[in-house]
């Protein structure tokens, strides 16, 4: 089974609601109309069905009404999602999704009742005889401190406490660098917590600052591994800022995951789907604007974010 994180880079819909980026009302000069809508939808579709995975999360989805309708393109170009959710209760701009090939019991995880904090998706997928807990994050991004993305990863850390020693799975876009404990550090304008990481120190992929292993993750129960250790140190991004590689997507394992027993990962299957249209000119190929006036939806690219996979067995 083969379960994948993709930062789709604002799938918004054609229904004016009110909380869109001013680029993405419809119908305006900015020409995010019906032809640009089904560019962008024809074009995920594509990254999807090509990696061809059995759960994909998404992050950046506006609404249910933009998840239908990536879902029925998915459909068309020969890829069957039946089950689906959104973490919608909050009408943030953006949102966080998932599209699954098996049944799933999907609830939002409450990070606190500001609309400046998105809700965490939790699903429970039944597989074989085990349940596992799949949760859907989107922190805050970088252009804050590191104490908005910690208020993310202590309500996700209280509820895996409350669940006990499960298979979890946690996914998506957390905008915190694999190692963040190790990048932020010397950045005043994030670190604002005295060198303590939401994604590092509260959901502990590392102890002791040092990283947890796959081999060392039975000897901690609370702590979980990161997928990102899976890949030799160069191919560890997903996302380019001023033409550097960040990581700021993870697949991230609980110890139950690796006791060789039932559900378990797959060890070495995490990868980075990387394929050759997805760049240009040694850049990711993301949505394209137009650099003249009047700025525009140029119907072209696809997301400033690579998709990551990894497979589990059961």
């Amino acid at each position: 089974m083969k379960i994948a994180t993709y930062n789709v880079e604002n799938l918004f819909d054609l229904r004016y609601s009110g909380h869109e980026y001013e680029d993405y009302i419809p119908n305006t000069s900015w020409r995010w109309n019906q032809q640009s809508y089904r560019a962008k939808l024809k074009n995920i579709s594509k990254v999807i069905v090509d990696m061809v995975p059995d759960i994909i999360a998404l992050e950046e989805v506006e609404s249910l009404y933009a998840l239908k309708d990536l879902r029925a393109q998915i459909q068309r170009d020969g890829l069957y999602f039946p089950y689906y959710a959104i973490a919608a209760s909050k009408d943030t701009t953006v949102k966080v999704a998932l599209l699954s090939k098996y049944p799933l019991h999907a609830q939002e995880l409450r990070v606190t009742a500001s609309y400046k904090y998105r809700n965490i998706l939790e699903a429970k997928v039944l597989l074989g005889n085990e349940p596992l807990y799949i949760f859907v994050n989107h922190w805050k991004a970088k252009s804050g401190p590191e104490s908005r993305r910690i208020v993310s990863a202590k309500a996700l850390k209280k509820r895996l406490n409350s669940l006990g020693d499960v298979n979890y799975l946690l996914m998506g876009d957390f905008n915190s660098d694999y190692r963040e404990n190790e990048t932020f550090v010397r950045k005043r304008k994030l670190n604002n917590t005295k060198g303590l990481t939401g994604i590092n120190h509260i959901l502990k992929t590392t102890l002791h600052n040092e990283p947890v292993t796959y081999k060392s993750l039975q000897k901690c129960r609370q702590c979980a591994y990161n997928l990102w250790y899976e890949l030799p140190e160069k191919e560890r991004w997903s996302h380019q800022y001023r033409g550097r590689g960040e990581g700021l997507d993870s697949m991230i394992i609980s110890p139950k995951l690796s006791d060789g027993k039932g559900l378990e990962y797959q060890t070495k299957s995490f990868r980075k789907f990387n394929a050759p249209y997805l760049f240009k000119k040694g850049k990711i190929y993301r949505w394209q604007r137009s650099r003249s006036y009047p700025k525009h939806h140029m119907a072209k690219g696809y997301s400033d974010h690579l998709p990551i996979y990894a497979t589990f067995t059961y």
